[in-house]
């Protein structure tokens, strides 16, 4: 299943048409102390350049984003768990925004005849939806964690409007990104490009999305991808577009904002602490 619910949904969705994201303006270089140019608030990010959000269209719900830079898969997984079991009617929808370590992850109810040869690479039994997949430098990490009731959304929309965000981001660089009925993800030309694993629990998601964008495909090859044999994977390098995940993530945020009507309330660049006082509104 893609989502995990507590009941193992599957889900899927019909295409849509791609959506031409607006022109991005200049990023906060890396490392760098800066005014957030939506909150005005002074702020150091850690590897992702801070770029303006396209926020023309109306948004009613406040959103805080985490840039994280590099992580270790456990670490984040173990927050991301806090906070969802810790959150209050008021605690504010949250998008991490990073790249992992090599890992691989298989699904709650994935199977490990999917997981062929690893190597040194290690393998985490997680409690996402979805079978077996890889994460590495040079991929694009998104995790949403929203809450799907104050938003109204369902599990069936949450998924079609992260794909859609997707396709709206390649449009950007006029590749033509596609859903497949029945596997979930969006693919260019069969090749997979982006992949989702999600988790609901108590009405609030968490896990999420993994867009390849520069990065070494290899460990693909000891797996079946998703629970595909022979699936193959592309990434926007291959395809023509940019290599920086900063420029990559700031049209994709945009999208994501737009397709959830989210509005970028403040940014972080560190895991939050177990309390969530700070981020009650």
């Amino acid at each position: 299943a893609l989502i995990d619910t507590g009941q193992g949904v599957g889900l899927s969705a019909a295409s849509a048409a791609p959506y031409a994201a607006t022109p991005w303006g200049a990023s906060i270089p890396l490392y760098v102390l800066a005014v957030c140019p939506i909150t005005r608030v002074h702020l150091k990010f850690a590897v992702f350049h801070q770029q303006r959000f396209d926020l023309s269209m109306p948004s009613t719900h406040p959103l805080l984003i985490r840039f994280l830079g590099r992580q270790a898969y456990l670490p984040v997984w173990e927050a991301m768990r806090e906070f969802t079991d810790a959150r209050v009617p008021g605690t504010m929808d949250e998008l991490w925004v990073l790249e992992h370590d090599q890992i691989f992850t298989l699904g709650q109810a994935g199977k490990w005849e999917h997981v062929l040869a690893p190597g040194d690479i290690p393998v985490v039994h997680v409690d996402r939806g979805g079978q077996v997949t890889y994460h590495g430098p040079g991929q694009l990490i998104v995790y949403p964690l929203f809450d799907l009731r104050r938003l109204h959304v369902g599990v069936r929309d949450l998924v079609q409007r992260i794909e859609q965000s997707i396709i709206e981001s390649l449009a950007q660089w006029q590749i033509r990104g596609q859903r497949q009925q029945g596997a979930p993800g969006v693919y260019v030309e069969q090749e997979k490009i982006a992949a989702l694993g999600l988790r609901i629990r108590r009405g609030c998601s968490f896990h999420g999305l993994a867009f390849n964008v520069n990065m070494d495909l290899e460990p693909f090859h000891r797996i079946n991808p998703c629970g595909y044999r022979g699936l193959e994977i592309t990434q926007l390098s291959e395809l023509g577009g940019p290599t920086d995940l900063g420029i990559v993530a700031s049209v994709l945020v945009d999208r994501l904002c737009h397709q959830f009507s989210l509005q970028v309330q403040d940014s972080a660049s560190i895991l939050p602490e177990p309390a969530l006082e700070s981020n009650v509104v």
